[in-house]
């Protein structure tokens, strides 16, 4: 690597870092945008039965 393999390596470790770290955040977002939607679907179907 002609010298540069510090670089090269330190550059692939960071770019795996964030690519795990975009993985786990998007799982997270998507974990609790399924629990909100759950509730405003109870929420809704209790404002249904009230209504009823």
């Amino acid at each position: 690597m002609g010298g540069r393999g510090f670089f090269v390596w330190s550059a692939f470790g960071v770019t795996a870092i964030c690519v795990l770290a975009e993985v786990v955040w998007l799982r997270r977002s998507v974990g609790q945008s399924r629990r909100r939607l759950a509730r405003m679907q109870q929420w809704d179907a209790s404002q249904e039965e009230s209504q009823a």
